[in-house]
């Protein structure tokens, strides 16, 4: 497991590969993950700024407390609540950046693809596509965000694995997520997805936590992401191998076909029927 974590990690570094052969492509990834930022940034800040005035808000039972009891629970509220705004904002993020730099990081998507071989003919899934997948992104991110502000209220051990399950959850999402283009393009139904995806749970964890923890590094978020996407497409290839599943799906190719969850090979050809035999000469049928 340890192993397949770590090779989650790798694949993501892989990702930067592609700043040696395709730089243009790269430098375009940029630009929406730059807009993004500032976007998300015009309203994460003032939640930082003003995070004494909400730490008092929700803990008013705690007015009458003496120091440094008071302070310590209302430093401990505060963080809680900005790990919990930081991964909305990491999964806001990349439904923001993904959305608006479709076509940017649609072509970062197909040159790994063809540099790997045998890229699918369909095109990773429309504009309109990309933007339903981002607003079920910001729906789940919610849920996350919610479930990290529960953990982190419990007493003791909340400030703690609060933090902890953001990155985890976040990170596994965000790696669901970055993957989809490369099923989408395959036409992977739901199943076959899951199946991908049980068979790897280390290796996209680890992917996904790596992915996470850069971004929130500052400045993180936009220099990684065209690398995400391209190691999350060569995450999804990995994982498609792994399985024996096609990277394309193709009868006409000899490629093998997805059956119920599993791949097996298309079935062989019948085999062409055998000549009639000639009939005997009437010599060979004369007694010697």
């Amino acid at each position: 497991m340890i192993r397949e974590f770590a090779t989650g990690i790798r694949t993501l570094l892989r990702g930067f590969g592609l700043w040696r052969t395709r730089p243009g492509l790269m430098v375009l990834g940029l630009i929406p993950a730059l807009i993004a930022l500032v976007v998300l940034a015009a309203a994460l800040v003032p939640l930082v700024i003003g995070m004494p005035s909400v730490s008092a808000w929700l803990t008013p039972f705690a007015e009458g407390w003496f120091e440094p009891w008071k302070g310590l629970l209302r430093a401990a509220v505060g963080f809680v609540v900005v790990a919990a705004a930081l991964a909305l904002a990491s999964v806001v993020f990349s439904a923001l950046t993904l959305t608006i730099g479709d076509p940017f990081y649609q072509r970062i998507w197909h040159a790994v693809e063809a540099d790997l071989g045998e890229a699918p003919p369909a095109d990773g899934g429309s504009f309109w596509t990309t933007l339903g997948e981002g607003l079920r992104l910001v729906l789940l991110g919610i849920l996350i965000a919610i479930l990290v502000l529960l953990i982190g209220l419990i007493p003791a051990v909340g400030g703690f694995l609060g933090p902890i399950a953001g990155v985890v959850l976040t990170g596994r999402l965000l790696a669901r997520e970055l993957t989809g283009r490369a099923f989408d393009a395959r036409e992977l139904s739901p199943a076959d997805r899951a199946a991908l995806f049980s068979g790897s749970r280390a290796r996209v964890l680890g992917f996904g936590v790596a992915t996470q923890l850069c971004f929130l590094i500052p400045g993180g978020a936009v220099a990684i992401m065209p690398a995400a996407v391209a190691g999350s497409t060569m995450l999804a290839r990995d994982m498609l191998a792994r399985t024996g599943a096609p990277s394309v799906a193709s009868p006409s190719t000899g490629a093998m076909t997805p059956v119920s969850g599993s791949w097996a090979p298309p079935p062989a050809p019948p085999a062409p029927p055998a000549p009639p035999a000639s009939p005997a000469s009437p010599a060979s049928r004369e007694a010697p």
